[in-house]
């Protein structure tokens, strides 16, 4: 049997995971399925009833509720998985496992950025098709959801998931209390920084010069070198956060 990863193995251990975590991650969902449920509710009943015809304004909130509430979601999801390994007694029991350190990576990474993920996409989309379907015909082609925002979609915004459970799931192997606020103020901190430090060389590049040309760029549907270039570097820090939270981890079980 290879001590590294084995798929029977693994499989024992998400059924197990499941049995500790699973209660946690169920009633956040559900928590956020009535958040979601009461804002479709609450725009789309004034329609139903008839006491106001259907405006796109009125349903415009979609997006800053889909964004603002599935960050929510997928980083208190990451930031508790490994919470339990500040506690002396939960973090023995977790040693006792029978499966190895990658194992119980993959199992991390499986449950906070793939199926919070999937789960979120799932309920919002079921959520937003009944509401969409009850409006008449000609409105409802037009505003079902995810058919709106796939369209000319920018490519990091598939990665960006996968990145901010990355960085949660980091804070939550290696902070000891507090995990997501940990994280929160960290992430805070870097984008801080990471601006100022682009608008200052921004400012150093650019001074005494000036632009040649006012004409904006028409976009042809193709991908940008900077679209591209930005995808990339999402994917690439995912991985390292991966890594991290891998070395990390395997550092508190020696």
């Amino acid at each position: 049997m290879n001590n590294t990863f084995d798929i029977q193995r693994f499989g024992l251990l998400l059924k197990r995971k499941w049995l500790e975590f699973g209660k946690i991650y169920l009633i956040t969902l559900a928590v956020v399925f009535g958040v979601i449920l009461a804002a479709y509710a609450i725009a789309f009943w004034p329609v139903f009833t008839g006491l106001e015809p259907f405006n796109e304004r009125k349903i415009s909130f979609r997006v800053p509720l889909f964004i603002g509430l599935g960050f929510l979601f997928l980083t208190a999801v990451a930031s508790s998985y490994f919470a339990h390994l500040g506690q002396k007694p939960k973090t023995i029991i977790d040693l006792l496992i029978p499966a190895s350190t990658f194992e119980k990576f993959l199992a991390g990474v499986f449950f906070t950025g793939i199926l919070s993920t999937i789960s979120y996409l799932l309920i919002f989309f079921l959520t937003d098709v009944v509401f969409v379907a009850n409006l008449q015909d000609a409105a409802r082609d037009k505003v079902y959801f995810f058919s709106i925002v796939r369209h000319g979609l920018y490519a990091p915004v598939y990665i960006l998931p996968l990145f901010v459970t990355s960085i949660f799931l980091l804070g939550s192997v290696y902070f000891e209390k507090f995990h997501y606020i940990k994280t929160a103020l960290s992430v805070m901190v870097f984008i801080g920084v990471w601006m100022a430090v682009v608008f200052k060389s921004g400012e150093l590049l650019t001074r005494g010069r000036h632009a040649v040309e006012n004409n904006p760029i028409v976009h042809s549907g193709d991908k940008s070198p900077l679209e591209c270039m930005l995808t990339l570097l999402l994917i690439v820090l995912t991985i390292v956060f991966w890594v991290i939270t891998y070395l990390r981890l395997k550092e508190k079980e020696v």
